[in-house]
């Protein structure tokens, strides 16, 4: 692929090219970086093209005129990049915008993310990869060197081949975006893309933002974890030694605790009616009548906070800001939802021992909000059933309505343990559960599992009547879709009963998870949209929860910004369903504060 391209070095040139680049509608867009940090690199080259002409701005010729946020002559650059008049297309538009807001001190404005299209229009299929050139080869059947990503951007005078190969990138994405354009609207994936591409900017200033960590009350929490994980260990040792069939002359016989094997055997051998393995959920139910099993249960948890959340979480710390940067992964699986590394913060304990040490800064507050029952909510809207809605309408509690008709009783006679166990029962219904699992999740036979469950239907029909169908056509048409039209691709073979049963499951799921997903993303970005001119940022964002950060004396306005936008966005894709948000403003993440 020919590219034509001049390297601008000067204010005039800059003011030039930004002029004619101005007159497109569309522009492709990309960077060149020294590290994969903002924080640890230089922003060296920036390549936007009109498809004719190619402009690959030196910002390094810049930087040596001072600071690039406060150098005036990059005015028309900026407003290029933050407007909304032109599309920029760019692949992986996170990562420039992440170097464009911290070296250039500007947004992006509206964008199309060839590497987010790219997912969406893969639908969960794992065939094909996203990079820029395994994108470019699928959609164009254009070939790209990518030899020169990792050549050296910090020298002063940059080759040739290094220049034009940075402006090859910025031009593939034109014919990229025409193809990747027309395909999105023929698999009707438009709004779908258009809730993800939005969402890129608040993303990027979030991980840019980050989330405080106090280093002093995270090393008091691992200290209490590990007494307490001694604790446990020796307990659990104790109670299991009676089935550890070797003999000691030095004392009591100890097995390995992370062992699966070695822990069915001894609990075999004491009598513990265990299945094949002993995975938390088969054991779940025989926690009341068995203590040992209780025990090893909170053995596990704790090993497994250890384990993925200890000093290891530290080294995340950036040393500038004292805050973590996590990279959240806009599309993290085929339902829309986000992932999360470097670490996880989404797999954070819900202990408030532990959340308490994610806080707001001296002299700020965090706003936390949650989504209440935003899944059932979105399944009663999507059944259409009467009682179901009028649960959520009337603000009457859904699971202790649900115990009083499954149970028998009033709904003033439900006690705690019947609320908990309908608790469960709903959402086991949003994720599928047969009364086969069901009973061995709550230790009912599967015979009274089904009973419950027909109670349960018996009480919702047309709910009944809508997982039905839509179970049914989803195994026929081989293809789920949220509100928002995203769309999930499911392959079985229909001649495996597991795999039709699983995909079922996963396709009728996929909708009400998914949906839930479009409806965070969309009040993500109308919320970043609120909250421009005050102190606020978006420091996380687990699932169903966003969590801001503030100055003290604008915590009640944010708090209202937050709460409205996230009604609003819940608002654009259930109508009849009322959407709850609980919010409190707090010093820190947990729900004691």
């Amino acid at each position: 692929m020919e590219v034509y391209y001049q390297l601008i070095r000067s204010d005039q040139e800059l003011s030039r090219a930004c002029e004619e680049l101005s007159q497109s509608n569309v522009l492709g867009l990309d960077t060149e970086t020294s590290e994969l940090d903002p924080r640890d690199g230089i922003l060296r080259l920036l390549q936007l093209s009109n498809g004719e002409q190619t402009y690959v701005f030196d910002l390094l010729a810049f930087a040596e005129m001072g600071d690039l946020r406060s150098n005036k002559a990059l005015a028309p650059l900026r407003d290029l990049l933050a407007n909304d008049r032109q599309i920029k297309v760019l692949h992986n538009a996170k990562f420039d915008a992440k170097w464009i807001s911290h070296h250039l001190g500007c947004e992006l404005g509206k964008c199309f993310d060839t590497y987010l299209a790219s997912i969406l229009i893969a639908a969960g299929g794992s065939d094909r990869r996203h990079s820029l050139a395994d994108v470019a080869q699928f959609f164009t059947g254009i070939e790209l060197d990518k030899t020169e990503q990792v050549s050296d951007w910090t020298q002063r005078d940059l080759s040739a081949s290094q220049i034009e190969y940075a402006a090859r990138d910025a031009k593939i994405l034109l014919p990229l975006y025409e193809q990747m354009a027309e395909r999105l609207r023929n698999d009707g994936l438009e709004k779908a893309a258009e809730i993800e591409f939005s969402c890129v900017t608040p993303i990027a200033e979030m991980e840019l933002a980050g989330f405080f960590l106090d280093r002093e009350r995270w090393l008091g929490q691992l200290e209490r974890v590990q007494l307490s994980r001694n604790a446990v260990s020796e307990d659990l040792q104790e109670m299991l030694s009676a089935g550890v069939s070797q003999n000691s002359l030095f004392g009591r016989a100890e097995i390995n605790l992370d062992s699966q094997p070695q822990v069915a055997t001894a609990l075999a051998n004491i009598g513990v009616p265990i299945q094949d393995t002993t995975k938390a959920w088969q054991l779940q139910p025989l926690a009341e009548k068995y203590p040992v099993i209780d025990k090893l249960l909170q053995y596990r948890a704790i090993q497994k906070a250890i384990t993925s959340y200890g000093e290891n979480i530290l080294e995340y710390v950036n040393d500038e800001t004292g805050r973590i940067h996590a990279d959240f992964r806009q599309i993290g699986a085929p339902t829309g939802r986000f992932s999360c590394s470097n670490p996880n913060l989404q797999q954070i304990p819900h202990d408030d021992a532990y959340r308490r040490c994610f806080r707001a800064e001296p002299g700020n507050k965090l706003i936390v909000a949650d989504y209440s029952q935003i899944e059932l909510r979105i399944l009663a809207e999507f059944s259409g059933d009467p009682q179901f809605i009028d649960s959520f309408v009337s603000g009457k509690d859904l699971h202790s309505m649900t115990a009083a008709q499954v149970f028998g009783v009033e709904q003033d006679a439900v006690t705690p343990d019947q609320r908990s166990f309908a608790k469960r029962l709903n959402f086991g219904i949003v994720y599928g559960v047969g009364a086969s699992r069901f009973g061995m999740m709550t230790g009912l036979s599967t015979s009274e599992a089904e009973n419950m469950m027909r109670r349960y239907f018996g009480t919702f029909r047309m709910l009944d009547a809508y997982l039905r169908e839509s179970g049914s056509t989803v195994i026929k048409d081989r293809i789920a879709r949220t509100a928002s039209g995203r769309m999930l691709k499911l392959t079985f073979d229909e001649n495996d009963k597991q795999q039709v049963g699983a995909a079922r499951r996963y396709g009728v799921n996929m909708p009400i998870q998914g949906t839930s997903a479009d409806i965070l993303k969309r009040a993500l970005r109308l919320f970043h949209d609120q909250i421009a001119g005050t102190s606020a940022k978006i420091v996380n964002t687990v699932h169903d929860e966003i969590v801001a950060e503030c100055r003290v004396d604008e915590a009640k306005t944010v708090s209202e910004i937050l709460r409205n936008t996230m009604v609003q966005a819940g608002t654009e894709f259930i109508k009849k369903t009322p959407i709850a948000v609980e919010i409190r403003v707090s010093d820190d993440w947990s729900k004691s504060n």
